[in-house]
């Protein structure tokens, strides 16, 4: 689902010492949103609760990262990735996602746990933005969206082979 909210442009930014908690069931439907959420996207909880996460999502994200997050969860790996996210009335803020699956006793995936800290505005600016621009442009100029996401995701495995061939080691040099 992209959001309809139309994007204002305005920055909101998230405290350094501020952590933004949500949770979801398999299907990435919020189970759980702490309070910083919820204050930072100007969401109510009930108006986030069983709804899919992407609700959030800013049409400035390129599909190939959510893709690629979820390829990591499903095998049962953390993930670290920048995500640019949508408040309700059109402000956005930047984040480090740090995403777990949630392990049960008996070894199965339960849900997923995100916790998301303030970004250096730097990297946001200088490496991540650009990136993000690049893989949305191909993903919008693709004949179809399928294409488009295939696209994407290789101009982004490529781009982490030309930087090593690691994504956490790329993601946590630009610090």
């Amino acid at each position: 689902m992209k959001p309809s909210i139309p994007p204002t442009g305005h920055e909101r930014v998230l405290g350094e010492k501020e952590i933004i908690v949500s949770k979801t069931d398999l299907s990435g439907k919020i189970i759980y949103a702490n309070r910083k959420f919820l204050e930072i996207s100007d969401f109510k909880e009930e108006e986030v609760l069983g709804i899919q996460h992407n609700l959030i999502r800013h049409p400035d994200m390129p599909r190939s990262i959510f893709q690629f997050l979820w390829q990591q969860l499903k095998a049962g790996e953390e993930v670290f990735a920048y995500v640019k996210n949508l408040c309700k009335n059109g402000d956005h803020y930047w984040v480090l996602a740090h995403v777990t699956p949630s392990i049960s006793t008996d070894g199965e995936c339960r849900s997923y746990h995100s916790n998301r800290r303030c970004v250096d505005p730097a990297i946001v600016s200088g490496t991540i933005a650009p990136l993000y621009q690049k893989l949305v442009e191909v993903e919008n100029e693709s004949n179809s969206p399928k294409q488009g996401l295939q696209t994407s995701l290789r101009l982004l495995n490529d781009h982490i082979q030309n930087a090593g061939g690691n994504y956490h080691r790329w993601l946590f040099s630009l610090h």
